[in-house]
């Protein structure tokens, strides 16, 4: 089940740096695909950024609408997932080639992404210099959801192997999150 995440915790859905699917949207075009490099930027309100190389199809989805998604996949979509970051938008429909199936946002039009864990609906914060020079979007998070079997009262709990999140390492290699360590503090 999808659980609404308090918009003051969303930055724990990416605090531990996992692989991102970006979508974006505009008009009937569509698109998505792999990134490893985005993080959260700030607390309130919520912000994220995103390296969208200034060359794919997303990139230019994402100037024309204003708006993107970061969807959080897992262990179970890895083969999908490596398809998003190895195919070009522009010569195939990538919902088809990765076999991804979507459903609405509740704040922006790009599709999100069904299966992932996480979910971050974002509009962009024009910052032309830095999207130029370091192909680096920002976005303000309007909206987050999570898979509530691993992510409960704003916390990571993957206990299942399938759905613990990605982190890309290169040459089509991958890694998933480990076992959880807790120490109390002082």
């Amino acid at each position: 089940m999808l659980t609404p995440v308090p918009l003051d915790k969303a930055y724990r859905l990416l605090n531990h740096g996992p692989v991102v699917l970006v979508s974006s949207a505009h008009g009937e075009a569509r698109n998505v695909m792999a990134a490893a490099w985005a993080m959260p930027i700030d607390f309130s309100p919520p912000k994220v950024a995103v390296v969208v190389d200034a060359r794919s199809y997303t990139r230019e989805l994402i100037e024309a609408s204003g708006e993107f998604a970061l969807n959080i996949p897992c262990r179970q979509q890895v083969g999908s997932v490596l398809k998003a970051g190895t195919a070009s938008g522009r010569d195939t429909n990538k919902f088809t080639h990765t076999g991804f199936s979507v459903r609405a946002g509740s704040r922006i039009a790009a599709p999100l992404i069904e299966g992932c864990v996480g979910w971050l609906e974002c509009r962009v914060i024009d910052e032309p210099h830095i999207q130029k020079q370091y192909d680096l979007f920002v976005g303000e998070v309007v909206a987050a959801e999570a898979d509530d079997r691993v992510f409960r009262e704003g916390h990571w709990d993957m206990a299942d192997d399938d759905l613990r999140t990605l982190h890309y390492l290169s040459g089509g290699t991958f890694f998933t999150t480990g076992d959880a360590i807790t120490i109390a503090s002082d």
